[in-house]
């Protein structure tokens, strides 16, 4: 999916959400125990059944399904699988923050663009552009760079400024990036606790889309973000996860997921049309 295809799709929800299925089975409702051995699939099929309609992508944290071995990793194949053959508008990402040396970043780029079709996959840039470049080389798949995250270990590092040009790592990882790929291959992930900072970034990198965590469950302001983010193009993708995906967790936890991103959709349309966006 390629950046235009991607607004077209904001533009016809108006909504720039995307829901993450960081599906735990520790917390879903204990009912799927008894109806299925494929619990989390079946978790994961039911909230996308209720919100495709008010998101414009999914995200499973790779972490979830990882824990669960071979179990976890059918579950997020079939997950993706069935966005892709029910809901192809969606745009599929893969919260994997990977980023290793060259030939092992391939490796990972083949897992998630050629084994299990992502649209994107979050990398850290920490190890550098030979880290990041084999993520870029495939067609119509995107790189989400971490750039500035919401997390409080953040300021350990990434607020870090360089003594002599007083440039934050994070402000360095922006501009360093753009030498590698445009905003037709790059995205940035920008926590949503940090809003007050994403007019800095957008100076920096105002045409690209930055997938911002950090709303809902974390405390961060969705007119916030998009006051200092949104761009010509909308130039965001929102994510949601706990809000929404454990609304309830009793028979009607479907619902409740609605209704929560029915909620947040809502307020997106709001901005959307106040932006003039969408009509």
């Amino acid at each position: 999916m390629n950046k235009q295809e991607l607004f077209k799709n904001i533009q016809r929800k108006k909504s720039f959400l995307c829901v993450g299925l960081d599906t735990d089975i520790n917390k879903i409702p204990e009912f799927l125990f008894d109806d299925t051995d494929d619990n989390i699939f079946a978790f994961n099929k039911a909230i996308i059944d209720a919100t495709a309609d008010l998101c414009v992508a999914y995200k499973p944290n790779l972490a979830f399904y990882e824990s669960l071995g071979i179990q976890g990793w059918e579950a997020l194949e079939r997950t993706v699988d069935y966005i892709r053959e029910v809901y192809p508008d969606q745009f599929i990402i893969a919260d994997a923050k990977r980023g290793d040396i060259g030939n092992t970043s391939a490796m990972y780029a083949r897992t998630f663009f050629g084994n299990l079709d992502f649209d994107a996959v979050t990398v850290a840039p920490y190890m550098g552009e030979d880290s990041v470049t084999p993520f870029l080389g495939y067609e119509g798949k995107w790189v989400i760079l971490l750039a500035l995250t919401s997390n409080k270990g953040a300021a350990d590092f990434q607020y870090m400024k360089d003594a002599s040009t007083g440039e934050s790592l994070f402000e360095k990882v922006l501009k360093t990036s753009k030498q590698w790929g445009n905003e037709d291959k790059l995205m940035y992930v920008v926590g949503a606790t940090r809003a007050d900072m994403l007019a800095d970034i957008r100076n920096i990198i105002p045409e690209s889309f930055l997938l911002v965590p950090g709303v809902g469950a974390q405390g961060g302001s969705l007119q916030e973000v998009a006051k200092y983010g949104l761009n010509s193009s909308c130039g965001l993708l929102v994510n949601s996860s706990r809000q929404i995906i454990y609304a309830s967790s009793g028979k009607d936890f479907a619902d409740a997921a609605r209704s929560e991103a029915y909620k947040v959709q809502q307020e997106m349309e709001e901005i959307l049309v106040a932006a003039k966006l969408v009509e």
